[in-house]
């Protein structure tokens, strides 16, 4: 089992400071990889809560923490697939070269109409829209000419370098079978959402590593990355959520979560409304106190 911390990135306490403090002392701690999300928009009166009201951009994120940290690596859960893949691409191939070869790239289809809207990107079709867009992404690393004329992109023949070396793994999000199941054909791996039920997850797994074995792949290769929605509690009680309570039940359930087949953790704080509402002093120093109890 691999660990990871995601960095202060949503409300008062994700501030650069904040964010250089808790990549370096994870790096210190040993753990494996830093991890950021997206969140474009937060359309007025939207019930999706305190998480998402203010964000920073997460490739920017990482480009800043790449030159502040020298070996733990960098990845981004998810970036959505609402903006032009060439672009997307130039830019994680960038930032693979900036960080050393550290990147991993979490790719999603998106879920909030607003966002598409803006984007000027229509909201249908996403899922065959989402396989393309992972096609030109690779070809654009990889093809010396990349030139593609598909359903949704067109890419006449050109030269788009420096490609990255190496190509950043890619893992997919997605909860439906048809998403699973496309991760399973396409993708380096699986990474889960902050809705994910993590009692089920093991079955979800079950199906992306049956997609890979049909598709000729070795689903035993693949990553199945948690994204971890931890609050630490005192007292949480028997019918907690997985997580969620005293270090040690936490560490418990992450043993839980490595027999379900899942290879990656990272603990995510930017998800406990109790830190991202609170005062940034104070969030910083529940934060720090759950990166030391929670280290590998």
């Amino acid at each position: 089992m691999r660990m990871g911390f995601a960095v202060p990135q949503s409300g008062p306490w994700a501030t650069p400071d904040n964010m250089r403090r808790v990549a370096t002392r994870a790096e210190e701690l040993g753990y494996h990889e830093l991890w950021t999300f997206q969140r474009l928009l937060y359309p007025v009166g939207h019930p999706m809560g305190p998480t998402y009201r203010s964000v920073h951009d997460p490739l920017v994120t990482l480009a800043y923490l790449a030159g502040t940290t020298s070996a733990i690596r960098l990845g981004v859960a998810v970036v959505n697939a609402f903006v032009q893949p060439v672009v997307l691409a130039k830019q994680l191939a960038t930032l693979q070269a900036v960080s050393g070869g550290r990147l991993t790239a979490g790719l999603g289809l998106g879920w909030l109409p607003e966002e598409f809207e803006a984007a000027g990107v229509g909201f249908a079709h996403r899922g065959r829209r989402g396989e393309e867009f992972v096609e030109v992404l690779r070809k654009a690393w990889t093809d010396e000419v990349v030139e593609h004329r598909g359903e949704f992109f067109r890419v006449p023949p050109s030269h788009q370098d420096p490609k990255p070396s190496p190509a950043p793994p890619i893992l997919l999000g997605g909860t439906a079978e048809v998403a699973l199941r496309r991760a399973g054909r396409l993708a380096d791996g699986w990474v889960s959402s902050s809705r994910e039920d993590l009692s089920a997850i093991g079955p979800r797994i079950e199906i992306i590593k049956a997609a890979a074995r049909e598709a000729g792949r070795d689903g035993d290769e693949l990553r199945f990355v948690c994204r971890g929605v931890t609050r630490v509690r005192a007292g949480a009680g028997e019918r907690r959520p997985p997580l969620t309570g005293t270090p040690e039940q936490i560490r418990g359930d992450v043993d839980a979560l490595a027999a379900e087949g899942v290879t990656d953790v990272f603990h995510d704080l930017n998800f406990d409304p109790d830190i991202v509402t609170a005062d940034p002093k104070e969030a910083m120093r529940r934060a720090e106190e759950a990166l030391e109890a929670l280290a590998p």
